[in-house]
């Protein structure tokens, strides 16, 4: 892939993915409401000013580019309004800009909160294409999001990946990460996955390292040559430590997301 772009490509997620993505000849063309900061990559960078709100500016950023990967938006529970202006109605102008500028391959990141009502006790391995059941407004939004990635593949023949995103952080921030967490070198493991794997159609499949005490399968991500190797183990001793031992409560997805206020803003992880 020679130019990707990347939406929310200030965030923090993105500030992990960039410099893992930077290659000879590859160019990361970044869209957000801000210019990004510097992270010391010493790949090529474009910087495209725009929310995803706007069509006719995400059509214009789309074009020339190989492949479109969908981090923009809300990343926690708000309100109904501000849920389906920015990540409902945003991933769709995403998916119908490319589709416009001739881009066939979308990344759109999910989340385990698109499912995060599953229960996941005395379960061996939760699939990846788990039906939806969301633990929030912002959960929901994930399963609009997937199932507008599957309506653009089966329509228009483009191919849509949807990883289903645990903890992607530097340290897994909560107990639940022991479970969930991805690590940053894993992240854009799985990101490069999606933007090689060869006519991959629609796909759902786990964001998550190859964590000891984890649930969910890795096999779809296999499948399209994901190899995950980092374990949130390494990190269990600082977790005990700081929150005690492994809390046996934690046996839906979705952890404390589940019992938080809906539809309000919040601070969960």
């Amino acid at each position: 892939m020679r130019r990707i772009l990347i939406t929310g490509g200030s965030g923090k997620v993105a500030a992990l993915l960039r410099p893992r993505l930077a290659r000879p000849g590859r160019t990361l063309r970044l869209l957000d409401l801000r210019p990004p900061d510097p992270v010391g990559m010493p790949g090529d960078e474009e910087s495209v000013v725009a929310g995803v709100e706007d069509l006719d500016a995400l059509t214009v950023a789309c074009k020339d580019v190989d492949a479109v990967v969908h981090l923009g938006g809300l990343a926690k529970e708000n309100t109904a309004t501000e849920v389906l202006r920015v990540n409902v109605a945003g991933t769709l102008n995403v998916l119908e800009s490319a589709r416009l500028a001739g881009v066939r391959r979308v990344v759109l990141a999910s989340s385990n909160h698109a499912v995060g009502f599953e229960e996941v006790a005395g379960r061996a391995e939760v699939p990846a294409d788990l039906p939806g059941r969301p633990d929030t407004l912002y959960g929901w939004s994930k399963v609009a999001g997937e199932a507008a990635g599957r309506l653009y593949a089966d329509r228009f023949g483009m191919d849509v990946l949807c990883p289903r995103i645990g903890m992607w952080t530097t340290a897994p921030p909560s107990l639940r990460g022991l479970s969930m967490w991805l690590s940053p070198d894993d992240g854009a493991r799985l990101i490069e996955a999606c933007l090689s794997a060869p006519a991959p159609g629609f796909r759902l499949l786990w964001g998550i390292s190859r964590n000891t005490r984890r649930w969910a399968s890795l096999a779809e991500g296999e499948a399209i040559g994901y190899d995950p190797r980092d374990d949130a183990e390494a990190f269990l001793a600082d977790l005990v430590a700081r929150h005690g031992s492994p809390d046996p409560s934690l046996t839906r997805i979705g952890g404390a997301w589940c019992d938080i206020p809906l539809g309000q803003p919040s601070v969960q992880r």
